[in-house]
């Protein structure tokens, strides 16, 4: 044949960015959330780092390497998994959950799949939510040598008052990468500023939130109330940096704006009903399996007319 023709996988979309230069993007976001969660929690916190980092770039190497295929763990996206994971757990866990969840995460949720760009959940959420209902008392202990009682969002449960200061400022206790929500805004500004992620998505999560969460409560809208919501828990995170993941979210932007409503409606109806504390973690990957039937109904009309 003269000419060969290159199979891949979509979007089949060029740009002038690589996929390791978004990566490494992306952790330059997360570092300020990955250093104020070693400052807040000590060293342990950047133990997790390295085991679920190393764990995930191991097990994607071995993957490939026994599979006779191209090793890609220098476009540093399981890096970014690791990182994501690591910033999801308690500090107190066990060191092993790392392993355990790095490994579920990038085998079974992202190379039996085809690797990146053909996994169909997030696998950092996926390794997480796979923990959670495993072990579920070690990633449910949010006690700690340097906090002690209940969670903010524990808290916000038994109708107890948080002080929102501490909640913007992250001197709190919960998951290592949750509790600061300047750190966490810090980086989605630099994610937004560079393009890597547009503002459709989390804007549409944070309004449906907020919308299902003032009809849920009917006690109107109560500013300091909505602040101890947004800053409590994993809500952030989630939204800047997990629900924008390029593989399991839609393209089309009305795609885009109807999955941030069902995750941020579907989060809110968690924290109204739900027994378990935090739900965003479910309510995204419930999205992700819905992203071909979002992107299916939402494509743009081709110009003309059918007869």
């Amino acid at each position: 044949m003269e000419k060969q023709m290159s199979v891949s996988v979509s979007p089949h979309i060029r740009g002038t960015m690589t996929t390791s230069r978004i990566m490494r993007l992306v952790i330059l976001a997360l570092l300020p959330t990955a250093i104020f969660g070693i400052f807040n929690f000590g060293v342990r916190a950047l133990y997790h780092m390295i085991v679920c980092i190393v764990t995930c770039v191991l097990t994607e190497f071995t993957y490939e390497a026994f599979a006779d295929r191209p090793i890609t763990v220098g476009d540093f996206s399981a890096v970014v998994t690791g990182l994501l994971m690591a910033l999801s757990f308690p500090v107190g866990a066990p060191l092993w959950l790392g392993v355990v969840g790095g490994v579920f995460a990038i085998l079974v949720v992202k190379m039996f799949f085809g690797g990146i760009g053909q996994n169909v959940v997030n696998p950092a959420l996926a390794g997480r939510c796979f923990l959670l209902i495993s072990f579920t008392k070690h990633m449910t202990n949010f006690a700690c040598d340097a906090y002690t009682g209940a969670t903010p969002l524990e808290a916000l449960k038994l109708g107890e008052e948080t002080d929102p200061l501490s909640l913007i400022l992250g001197t709190t206790g919960g998951c290592i990468g949750e509790t600061s929500t300047i750190a966490i805004l810090a980086g989605a500004v630099l994610l937004l500023a560079l393009g890597i992620i547009n503002i459709r998505i989390p804007v549409s999560c944070f309004l449906a939130f907020f919308g299902i969460l003032i009809l849920g409560r009917g006690s109107g809208f109560d500013e300091i109330h909505m602040v101890r919501e947004l800053c409590s828990g994993g809500l952030m995170l989630a939204f800047w940096f997990m629900a924008t993941d390029y593989t399991t979210s839609p393209l089309t932007k009305w795609g885009q704006i109807i999955y941030g409503v069902f995750i941020g409606g579907l989060a809110a109806l968690f924290r109204l009903y739900g027994s378990a504390s935090e739900g965003v973690s479910y309510a995204i990957l419930l999205a992700n399996l819905l992203t071909p039937i979002i992107e299916k109904i939402t494509v743009p009309r081709a110009f003309g007319r059918r007869h």
